[in-house]
């Protein structure tokens, strides 16, 4: 698990190998991710855009963007929080991800950008 704090916003990742997706003969090796965002400052804030850059060893580097999260903009009044489930899949059994959230304070205010902690995405190795 890995957190970052930034604005008075706390976001928090862990990742999953997600075996039962994963068919590593070919290529294909699926981590899901929790993410947990926390309010911990003074005014309301929504989370507007997201940008990913994940990082594959045996690919080039990605870059996701969109709008919101998971089909969702929430908005987080102070002390709230929001969490959600998602996933990626690489073509190697090692990688990284790291982003950014755009949040813009409501009901008005000056937008800005809260880092996503790098998330490791990694295949866990068997013990003999």
């Amino acid at each position: 698990m890995s957190t970052t704090i930034s604005h008075g916003i706390r976001v928090t990742a862990k990742s999953r190998y997600e075996t039962g997706h994963s068919d590593p003969k070919v290529g294909r090796f699926v981590f899901s991710y929790r993410i947990t965002i926390a309010n911990h400052g003074e005014t309301t804030i929504q989370l507007m855009r997201r940008q990913w850059k994940i990082r594959d060893s045996a690919g080039p580097m990605r870059t996701v963007e969109g709008p919101g999260v998971v089909g969702e903009t929430p908005v987080l009044a102070p002390g709230m929080e929001f969490s959600y489930r998602s996933a990626c899949e690489l073509r190697s059994g090692w990688g990284r991800m790291d982003g950014t959230y755009l949040m813009v304070p409501r009901p008005a205010g000056q937008a800005f950008t809260v880092p996503v902690p790098t998330i490791m995405l990694l295949v866990p190795f068997a013990s003999n």
